[in-house]
Order: structure tokens, then C-alpha cells, then sequence
């Protein structure tokens, strides 16, 4: 049976539907497509340049892969809202995760699975739980700001996207395990390393149109391997440190102390259908898409910060005014940086970390005018429109405020997704990003955030890997007073 997600605006009863191959589509070559045509460092640029050229429904092919392109607001909208049950995430990626030895966690899991795991996640990211493990957050901003007094006071530039990964994984390790790793003081970055050499693998790998690695290895195939084995040696000491204060405190279960001795207690609730296997799974889940998502929105911030002096000020005046010093941070100082919030909602706006969204429909089904064939990628498009002076107003600038009325523009770009597999850690994100920006403004003027390699414009290049991110920025404190 074909289900339907219709444009209402487009679709009357007497409307006939195209199929895949009747679509406008970007001349491409035999047997390749489009693929020599895309880089994969800024794929999304390219297929956002196809979107103004061909319209919010068209087709492009890599490989032996044709995608059905949607850059609809409203399309996207009724796509996710179909989740689990008419889409999922392509299946390619699900088996590039198994070919490098990952568990499946929420991010991949589908059906009945991501049911069980969605449950047991949502209680250990829920905002309540998230508040009480807010003391360790605090600290972590507070190294941060030491850090970057250091720096200042030595007139010495920050490499500011390394230190904000360094910031992002102590906060995840910290919540997530209850263990400071503390890179941010020890320098030790190899986490991130392997945390980096993982997350562009599984996005390289799951756009190239020929898997070799199955076949003959490379010396970065073999690099990968190792970073695999130190991560999931590293996970498994978490989870056995978590087991083992369980036993000796089985009070831990009822108000655990971090989010993995959440998720083992609500494994360990009978009919739960979750085994430890899943637990590294969304362990690993969360290491890695909380480093890179939530540092990459923090950098863009910061260089926006760095080229819009009155939102800048406006953010500082309500940090000094609200919460000035990382030692006496609480929730409701983060609660109350509604101005650094809607800086944090308009950076994501402009340059979202998840620019785009790749699916695959599970069945026979028919979007906008277009009958789409079970198992054909779906492309979403998620900064088409919110760029659009048609719909956002003044599109291409950066003005917070515009989040602060009733009008703001939440159902474009979709930063955290939508419908039922909305983002359970969104409200962690958010919460990152305000201790980290309050840690920053409280105590220094921001003299200058500039990328280390300028594009052709002279500006930050977007650089797409397992989310889109800047290129390397540098910036220069000068010590408040």
C-alpha cells in the first residue's frame, strides 16, 4: 500500500504524479552521476546551489545511488513526523557502522529498537536529569575560562575550535560517565583524535561510491581500527566502573549520578529489550555526536560573535549582568541568558551543523507530487528556505532578536530534527553553549576570531565532515578591565 505525504498547497484530487525519473536533475555522466561534480568537504553547498537552480524537488546521482532531493520546509516537516514508521536513516551507514565494529545506538537504531533505546536515553537526557548533574558543567567552564586567561594574559592566540572539542568532551565524559578526563587542563587530546578519525570515516565512507575497504586496506583504514579499539576500550572501562558502583550502591539506580548509570539502571528495568551492547552503543553515540555537534554551533558562534560588535556587546551585557563568574554559575543564571540563547538558535540558523539530512523511505509512498519507491534515499535540505529573504526576513544577516518575538522561524532548518525522533540531547546542547559563551564574555573583550585559512571570500570555510564545522578559527582575548 502507498502512503502519502502530500503538499496541500500543491496537490488537488486531480493531480497527477511524477515519478523519480521525471524529475529536473543536474546533467551529470554515464555510470558516475554527479559524483566527480560534488566534494565531499562541501557536498551540502553543492546540492544547496542544485536546490536554487532546480526547485524544492529534484533527483541527483552518486554512483549507482539516485536521491530524491526535497528542500521543502513543510515536505521535510511531514517526512519526520513518518519516522520510524515510513522512513529511516539510509541503510548505508548502518552498515558502514557495523563494518568498523560500532553498536548500534539511537542515532542508528530503528523500528522496535530505537523504541526501547528511545525510552532509556530520554530519561538519562531529560532536563531534570541534566540539572542535576549541572555542578560538573560548571567546572568544566570554569577550566575553560582559566584556560583562556592564560592565553590572554601571555597575549597568545586560541586555537579556538581544538580548545571548544577539548571543552565539549570533558563535558560529555563528565555527565555522560562521571569521569573527568580533563582535557582541557592536561592537554591530552587523543580522545579527540580518535573521536575525529571515527566520525570522518563513517561520513567519508558512507558517500563514497566504492567501499574498497572491504577488500584491500590502506594505512588510514588501519588507523581507524586502532581508534575504533582505544574507544570502545575506553567505553567499556566506563560502563564496568558504572556496573560496579551500582553494586555497591543500589540507591545509584534510583538517583544515578551520571547519565550511564542512568541508562544501566533503565536497562536493568525488566522489559526493557536493553542489553549492554546497546548501552555502548548510545555511550559512543553520545561521545561523539555531542563533541562535534555542539563544538562546531559553539565556534560558529564565537566568529559571528567576532564580526557583529552590537550583538556581541548585547550578549556580554546580559552575561556580566545575569552570570559574571563560572564559580557561582547555577541553572537558573542559564535559564535567564534568553539574549545568549537567541544568538546560540540564529548561529544555527546560518550555519547549521547538520545542513542537510539523509533518509531512505521504508516503503512505496508519495511526497509532495512525486511517487518515491520504497528504499530510495531521501536528501532533506535543511537551510534552503531559512536563508530565503521570501521566508525569513532579512535572511542573510545575523540578528538575534528575531528569536526573541512569537514569529521567530522554529519550523525552518529543523537544527535538532523533528517529530518523533526529535534530538533527546537538545537541551544539553543549548545548555553547553550558554556556560561556554558566559564563561568567554564574563571575563574578556573578544578582540579578534579569524580563520587561520580564508576561502576564496576571504571568509571561514564551511568544511562538511560528520557535521559541518569551521575551518580553523584563531582568536585574541583581552582580560575584562
Amino acid at each position: 500500500m502507498t502512503e502519502s505525504i502530500l503538499n496541500p498547497v500543491a496537490h488537488t484530487s486531480t493531480q497527477t504524479l511524477r515519478r523519480i525519473g521525471e524529475l529536473p536533475h543536474p546533467r551529470g555522466l554515464p555510470l558516475l552521476g554527479n559524483a566527480l561534480q560534488v566534494r565531499a568537504e562541501r557536498i551540502h553547498r553543492d546540492v544547496e546551489a542544485w536546490a536554487a537552480i532546480h526547485g524544492p524537488l529534484f533527483t541527483i546521482r552518486l554512483g549507482r545511488t539516485t536521491a530524491l532531493v526535497v528542500a521543502d520546509h513543510e515536505l521535510i516537516n511531514a517526512i519526520l513526523r513518518d519516522r520510524p514508521d515510513g522512513f529511516r536513516r539510509p541503510s548505508v551507514m548502518a552498515r558502514v557502522s557495523d563494518e568498523m565494529g560500532g553498536e548500534r545506538g539511537i542515532f542508528l537504531a530503528e523500528g522496535a529498537d530505537w523504541k526501547n533505546q528511545r525510552r532509556m536515553v530520554m530519561q538519562a537526557l531529560a532536563p531534570h536529569a541534566v540539572k542535576a548533574y549541572f555542578p560538573l558543567l560548571a567546572r568544566v567552564g570554569a577550566r575553560l575560562q582559566a584556560r583562556w586567561l592564560r592565553a590572554a594574559q601571555a597575549g597568545q592566540p586560541i586555537e579556538l575550535n581544538s580548545d571548544l572539542k577539548r571543552y565539549t568532551v570533558d563535558v560529555i565524559a563528565g555527565l555522560a560517565f562521571g569521569t573527568e578526563v580533563n582535557t582541557i587542563e592536561n592537554g591530552d587530546d587523543l580522545i579527540q583524535q580518535h573521536i575525529e578519525r571515527v566520525l570522518n570515516a563513517a561520513s567519508w565512507r558512507s558517500m563514497f561510491p566504492v567501499p574498497y575497504w572491504r577488500y584491500v586496506k590502506l594505512p588510514a583504514d588501519h588507523r581507524l581500527d586502532r581508534s575504533m579499539k582505544e574507544l570502545r576500550a575506553a567505553v567499556d572501562g566506563f560502563i564496568a566502573g558504572s556496573r560496579r558502583r551500582l553494586r555497591e550502591n543500589p540507591a545509584l539506580a534510583e538517583r544515578p549520578s551520571n547519565m550511564l548509570e542512568a541508562m544501566l539502571a533503565a536497562a536493568d528495568q525488566e522489559g526493557s529489550g536493553i542489553d549492554d551492547n546497546t548501552v555502548v552503543g548510545n555511550v559512543s553515540t553520545m561521545l561523539m555526536a555531542g563533541e562535534d555537534t555542539t563544538s562546531s554551533a559553539l565556534a560558529w558562534l564565537v566568529w559571528l560573535f567576532g564580526r557583529h560588535p552590537e550583538a556581541l556587546r548585547k550578549a556580554q551585557e546580559e552575561v556580566r549582568r545575569i552570570a559574571p563568574d563560572p564559580a557561582a554559575f547555577s541553572i537558573e543564571q542559564m535559564d535567564a541568558l534568553d539574549y545568549v540563547e537567541a544568538c546560540a538558535h540564529e548561529a544555527i540558523r546560518l550555519k547549521p551543523p547538520a545542513p542537510f539530512m539523509p533518509l531512505e523511505t521504508i516503503r512505496d509512498t508519495v511526497i509532495g507530487d512525486v511517487q518515491v519507491p520504497a528504499d530510495t534515499v531521501v536528501w532533506c535540505v535543511l537551510r534552503r528556505e531559512s536563508m530565503d529573504d521570501e521566508y525569513v526576513r532579512k535572511a542573510g544577516e545575523f540578528l538575534p532578536e528575531r528569536w526573541l518575538r512569537p514569529d521567530a522561524p522554529k519550523q525552518l532548518g529543523m537544527p535538532f530534527g523533528g517529530g518523533p525522533r526529535l534530538c533527546p540531547g537538545r537541551y544539553l546542547s543549548l545548555l553547553e553553549i550558554k556556560v561556554a559563551i558566559a564563561s568567554l564574555l564574563g571575563r574578556f573583550d573578544i578582540l579578534s576570531v579569524d580563520a587561520v585559512k580564508p576561502d576564496e571570500r576571504g571568509e571561514v570555510s564551511e568544511i562538511l565532515g560528520f557535521v559541518m564545522g569551521p575551518g580553523q578559527l584563531r582568536m585574541r582575548l583581552k582580560e575584562r578591565g
